[in-house]
C-alpha cells in the first residue's frame, strides 16, 4: 500500500483525465478516466473536483509502488504519443 506523499512523488508531473457532468438535478457527477473505479458526485462542480480528488488518492493508496510506477509509465507513454500525433 502507498503512502499519499508517495503517491505524489511517484505520480508528479503526470495529469490525469477528470470528466464531469451535470445531471437533471443540477448536480455535478465525475470521474477519473485512469481510475475508473473514482466516481463521485456534488452538488458544485468545485465540490465534485474536491471529492474526486479524495477519491482518486484513496483508491490509489491500495495500488502498491510498483502498480503506481507501471500508472505513471503508461500515462507517461500515452502523452508521449499524444504530442507526436
Amino acid at each position: 500500500m502507498a503512502t499519499r506523499a508517495e503517491i505524489h512523488e511517484i505520480l508528479k508531473d503526470t495529469s490525469l483525465t477528470a470528466k464531469f457532468r451535470r445531471t437533471e438535478s443540477g448536480w455535478w457527477s465525475a470521474y477519473c478516466e485512469e481510475v475508473p473505479k473514482a466516481r463521485t458526485q456534488g452538488e458544485t462542480k468545485e465540490e465534485v473536483l474536491k471529492n474526486l480528488k479524495d477519491a482518486v488518492a484513496l483508491i490509489l493508496e491500495d495500488y502498491s509502488l510498483g502498480d503506481l510506477k507501471q500508472l505513471r509509465a503508461e500515462l507517461t507513454s500515452e502523452e508521449r504519443e499524444l504530442l507526436t500525433l
